[in-house]
């Protein structure tokens, strides 16, 4: 009897946590045109960006310690399923990244682009 109340309160605990850490991926950020847009489209436009990166930064470290409790809450997790389960946070974990990489870069060329304009 005891033993099931120490189970059935690790498990409410478990899934409080997962709960709490549903992690959200950020919504890409629109980046403005920069053959067209203003000085404070830039300026906002650098605002989203930097928003985004952090958001995604965040994602990033959620989904690590989501993956920490999922194996934590697991017994005797075989290897092969623990090999499986790191390939797969590695692969989220890199989209992630370079999903920040690609929006970075492209607003670097935006920028480049309001630079060169003839206003």
């Amino acid at each position: 009897m005891n033993k099931s109340i120490v189970v059935i309160s690790s498990l409410c605990l478990y899934f409080a946590a997962q709960a709490s850490l549903a992690c959200d991926y950020p919504t890409r950020v629109k980046i403005p045109n920069g053959t067209t847009a203003t000085k404070d489209e830039m300026i906002n436009g650098q605002r989203g960006v930097k928003k985004f990166v952090a958001d995604m930064d965040i994602y990033l470290e959620c989904i690590v310690d989501e993956e920490k409790l999922a194996r934590l809450a697991m017994e005797d997790l075989q290897p092969e399923v623990e090999q499986q389960r790191e390939e797969m946070l590695t692969k989220k974990y890199n989209a992630g990244v370079e999903e920040m990489e690609k929006v970075a870069a492209q607003f670097n060329t935006e920028v480049q682009a309001y630079k060169g304009r003839d206003d």
